[in-house]
């Protein structure tokens, strides 16, 4: 490989990592099991929440929240750590099982 070639490559990788940490965040993820025996429409329900229509007792709001619905449970996720452990906190008062480990 030539000066010129090598020069480009480490160019091209400082730039990858510029565009990566410019736009890379934690992300703290949980499972919700059992999510079908519950409140029938419980995604709608964390979507409501999200966008600040609804309140859940002792839960933060979570701007952030992601939701997604998978045939045997609920996967939640956000940035804000803090409020997703009170998110895995009510989930459990309410009797559902969750992957949540801090």
């Amino acid at each position: 490989m030539s000066k010129q070639n090598q020069k480009q490559v480490v160019l091209a990788r400082a730039i990858a990592r510029r565009w990566l940490k410019a736009r890379v965040r934690e992300e703290h993820r949980v499972r919700v099991f059992g999510a079908s025996q519950g409140p029938r429409n419980l995604p709608n329900l964390l979507r409501m929440f999200r966008d600040g229509k609804a309140v859940l007792a002792g839960v933060p709001p979570i701007p952030d929240l992601g939701i997604t619905t998978h045939f045997d449970f609920l996967s939640v996720w956000s940035g804000d750590r803090k409020g997703i452990i009170k998110l895995n906190s009510w989930f459990e008062e309410q009797g559902y099982e969750t992957t949540g480990i801090w």
